[in-house]
C-alpha cells in the first residue's frame, strides 16, 4: 500500500482516564521495522538511560496495536526512549495509543526531535519512491524543499566507496554526499580515490574538487592537482598513508601521459625533489623522476597485482 501523503483526519491518541498515559510492558512492544530512525548512537543512548534512571520517562512513547500479533503493540514514536528503558531494566513504559500514525508522521516527529541522519533520510525517501510517490510529493508531506529530497537520494543504493566514507564518519553532510556522487558520474575512478584519502570531507574541499575537475571534462592536466600534490607531500614525508589511506591494502595505480606516452605513476617511492613523481613506462623499465607539470592524468585504478609492506 502506498504512503498516504494527503491531509489525514487524525484522531486524538488514546490514554487512560483523564488523558493519562497507559503503562505498557516493554516486552509487548515491537519497534516498527520501517521507522525512519535506523541509526542509534550508543553514547547518546547511555546518557538517556542515565537520565531515565534518575528522573523516569518524562514523555510517553506512542504505540498502535500490532497489525499481525494480537495482544502486542507496534511503536510509533520513541525508539530511543524504549531502548534506554530496556538498558535501565524497567519493565513498563508510559505510552499513548494512536492508531492513525504512519511513516510520514514518524519522519516528521523524529526529524524535529533529533535530526535524522543522511542514511535514515535516504531510506525513508527510497521507500516512498518505491511506493509510487514523487520527490515533490515527499517534500510537500514532510515540509521540506524539493532540493532537500534530491540531496537525500545520494545514499540510495550508494557505491561502496561513498557508503564507506559515510560509515567511517568522514563525510556526513547531505550536500557533500550528493555532490560527490554527482561528480563520480563523470569521473568515477578519480573521485573514488580522492574520497578515500580525505578525513573529514568538508563542503569547501568538495567544491575545490568540483572546480579542479571542471578544468577539462576529459584528460585533466594535474600539474597543480590537489591529488598529485598531496601524494608528493605524503611520499616526501615518508607517510604512505597520507598519499593513499588504503594503499597498504590496494596501492593506487595512476595512468598518465608523459610527452604523449602512457606511464604508470609510482606512488610507493619518494621523489628526489619537490613537485616531482616517479613514473614507469607501460612497457616496463626503470623509474624516472619527472615534474608533475608534465603529467596528464588519464586513468586511476586500484592495483591489485601488488601489495605494499
Amino acid at each position: 500500500m502506498a504512503l498516504s501523503l494527503d491531509s489525514l483526519d487524525l484522531l486524538p491518541p488514546i490514554g487512560g482516564e483523564g488523558g493519562t498515559p497507559l503503562r505498557i510492558p516493554l516486552d509487548t512492544i515491537d519497534e516498527d521495522p520501517d521507522q525512519p530512525r535506523q541509526e542509534f548512537d550508543e553514547q547518546s543512548l547511555d546518557e538517556l538511560a542515565e537520565t531515565i534512571r534518575e528522573r523516569g520517562v518524562r514523555q510517553p512513547v506512542s504505540v498502535r496495536t500490532h497489525p499481525t500479533q494480537p495482544g502486542r503493540w507496534m511503536l510509533n514514536f520513541g525508539a530511543r526512549r524504549l531502548r534506554a528503558c530496556k538498558r535501565v531494566g524497567l519493565s513498563e513504559i508510559p505510552a499513548f495509543v494512536d492508531q492513525t500514525s504512519n511513516s510520514v508522521d514518524q519522519f516528521i516527529e523524529n526529524e524535529q526531535r533529533k535530526g535524522l541522519s543522511p542514511l535514515e533520510i535516504a531510506l525513508f525517501v527510497q521507500r516512498a519512491l518505491n511506493q509510487g510517490q514523487t520527490q515533490a510529493d515527499i517534500a510537500r508531506a514532510i515540509g521540506k524543499s524539493r532540493q532537500y529530497v534530491t540531496l537525500a537520494t545520494a545514499l540510495i543504493d550508494p557505491p561502496d566507496w561513498l557508503l564507506a566514507a559515510y560509515r567511517e564518519g568522514r563525510c556526513r553532510g547531505l550536500n557533500e554526499l550528493h555532490e560527490l556522487r554527482k561528480l563520480a558520474g563523470e569521473h568515477p575512478q578519480y573521485v573514488e580515490a580522492w574520497t578515500s584519502d580525505r578525513s573529514p570531507i568538508t563542503r569547501d574541499a568538495v567544491m575545490a574538487l568540483r572546480a579542479d575537475l571542471a578544468v577539462d571534462s576529459g584528460s585533466v592536466r594535474r600539474g597543480t592537482s590537489a591529488l598529485l600534490e598531496s601524494m608528493e607531500a605524503g611520499l616526501r614525508s615518508g607517510d604512505a598513508a597520507t598519499a593513499s589511506r588504503k594503499s597498504r591494502q590496494q596501492p593506487l595505480k595512476l595512468i598518465a601521459l608523459l610527452d604523449g606516452a602512457e606511464v604508470v605513476v609510482n606512488t610507493l617511492q619518494a621523489p628526489p625533489k619537490a613537485r616531482q613523481l616517479f613514473v614507469i613506462p607501460m612497457t616496463g623499465g626503470q623509474p624516472e623522476a619527472v615534474d608533475t607539470s608534465r603529467l596528464i592524468l588519464i586513468g586511476l585504478t586500484r592495483d591489485t597485482s601488488c601489495q605494499s609492506d
